[in-house]
């Protein structure tokens, strides 16, 4: 089948596109392998959000639910749990297998996160990524693991046992930063474990649209010309800001230049919630407002089909534009507004949510499990 002319125009502008969505229906029904080869979708995004609105209520989970039931009748809530979800993301990297090996390991990537509870516990958080990793038992899997300052020395750990990483819930430039040297001294370490660094990839996940909805309900109160102005403008400021981090820290690291002598491949930035929040603005503004070299936009199926239907040029917005975008947020702090304040408050309330999605995940399925005693 042919590619749709608009998603491939992204990709040949430097973009993997990774769908941001994942079910047992989805896996059943066929629809992945059509995107796969109607819409250049080459990876696989999953959080607990998803999770729960794959599997809340759906009857395409009863049956291995009763199952794991019948097998274990004291089977925990969280063991139920952790069954369903490696099983949907271990068939959906069986598919992508063809592209992981023709991508020369980079993409065909399918992603599971570690219990969001633990996201200020970076000791358990890595002995969680491992277990993970283990059940997978696919090599183009990715542990996702959030960003926080907790969790940084999992990041290297878990990247030291040859792990690959997707780091999650990053939204300001200063976070990212640790979350390269997180990267590189990972990489390092499993170089001197032994481990083939050709085969061990990572992505940095930089949350996108919710800037812009924090941001811009600030300028609308504030209400000048000027601030009005502004509105749109944060999120793809603050993305472009941190493209040009990763571009600098992978061309002025000693470290990091050894390493890819190694067969070592960076750090990719990843664009993450990309589905446009305000209906005033156009459905592929986080799109192709953020085509580059070398980077991942992960979509709803909502967004990938605006690409679609285009209109998407797919040129490089990206590289170059470091100066000019933070002095868009420079712009932004002028106004009142302090940036590093939102984007924390960000992280924590995003972190929040998905144990909220999380919690009322496991019990739904404790529900589902009590039926089935």
């Amino acid at each position: 089948m042919a590619q749709n002319v608009n998603t491939q125009r992204v990709s040949e502008g430097g973009v993997s596109i990774w769908l941001d969505d994942l079910s047992r229906d989805r896996l059943n029904s066929g629809s992945l392998e059509k995107l796969i080869q109607e819409k250049t979708v080459v990876g696989v995004t999953t959080n607990p959000a998803i999770f729960q609105k794959a599997i809340q209520g759906k009857g395409a989970y009863d049956e291995q639910i009763a199952e794991l039931v019948k097998s274990n009748p004291n089977v925990s809530v969280d063991e139920v749990v952790t069954e369903l979800t490696t099983t949907d993301v271990r068939n959906a990297t069986d598919i992508f297998r063809d592209v992981y090996e023709a991508s020369d390991f980079v993409d065909g990537r399918v992603s599971i996160e570690v219990d969001p509870r633990l996201a200020y516990d970076g000791a358990t958080t890595t002995v969680q990524a491992e277990q993970l990793w283990e059940k997978l038992d696919r090599p183009n899997g990715m542990i996702k693991i959030p960003a926080t300052v907790e969790s940084l020395p999992a990041i290297t750990a878990t990247l030291a046992k040859g792990i690959s990483v997707n780091v999650t819930m990053i939204f300001s430039k200063e976070r990212y930063l640790q979350v390269i040297d997180a990267y590189i001294s990972g990489i390092e370490q499993a170089k001197n474990n032994g481990h083939d660094l050709k085969k061990i990839a990572s992505v940095a996940s930089f949350f996108v649209s919710r800037v812009d909805t924090a941001i811009d309900k600030q300028l609308d109160e504030i209400g000048t010309p000027e601030a009005l102005e502004l509105r749109g403008k944060s999120a793809l400021a603050n993305a472009r800001v941190a493209f040009a981090a990763y571009e600098e820290a992978f061309s002025n690291d000693p470290r990091w230049s050894e390493l890819e002598k190694l067969g070592a491949k960076k750090q990719r930035p990843l664009w993450a919630s990309t589905g446009v929040k305000n209906p005033n603005y156009p459905g592929t503004l986080y799109v192709d407002g953020l085509v580059g070299p070398n980077v991942v936009n992960t979509m709803p199926e909502s967004t990938l089909d605006a690409v679609a239907q285009g209109p998407v040029e797919g040129k490089d917005v990206l590289s170059g534009k470091g100066a000019e975008s933070q002095a868009i947020l420079d712009a932004v702090e002028a106004q009142g507004i302090s940036v590093s304040g939102v984007l924390q408050k960000l992280e924590d309330d995003g972190l929040a949510a998905f144990v909220d999605s999380w919690t009322a995940l496991l019990a739904d399925i404790q529900s589902n499990i009590d039926s089935k005693k």
